[in-house]
């Protein structure tokens, strides 16, 4: 498997150093706020949205694709392991 040189502006798909400012990371915060349902349609509208605009606005039209793979990841995640938020997974509900 070939390494990918580091980028030295930060991994601007997974973590965008702009998006990690003040000790939390974004994502994190976003998700912590909205409801399990609220953030899977939240990571589904970015997936529209990077698909979109992918060759449009970024110099790089493979980054937009990236970032839209990213938040399908977290969808399929999401979808395949919802989080339990404070419930004992061994509750069946």
């Amino acid at each position: 498997m070939k390494k990918s040189k580091p980028c030295l502006r930060g991994d601007m798909v997974n973590r965008p150093p702009h998006y990690t400012a003040g000790g939390i990371e974004c994502i994190d915060a976003i998700e912590a706020a909205l409801s399990s349902e609220e953030f899977v349609g939240y990571c589904k509208g970015n997936v529209l949205k990077y698909t979109w605009r992918s060759g449009l606005k970024s110099k790089s039209p493979t980054e937009d694709v990236k970032k839209a793979e990213f938040y399908l990841k977290l969808v399929i995640s999401r979808l395949e392991n919802p989080p339990t938020y404070g419930k004992d997974p061994k509750e069946n509900s």
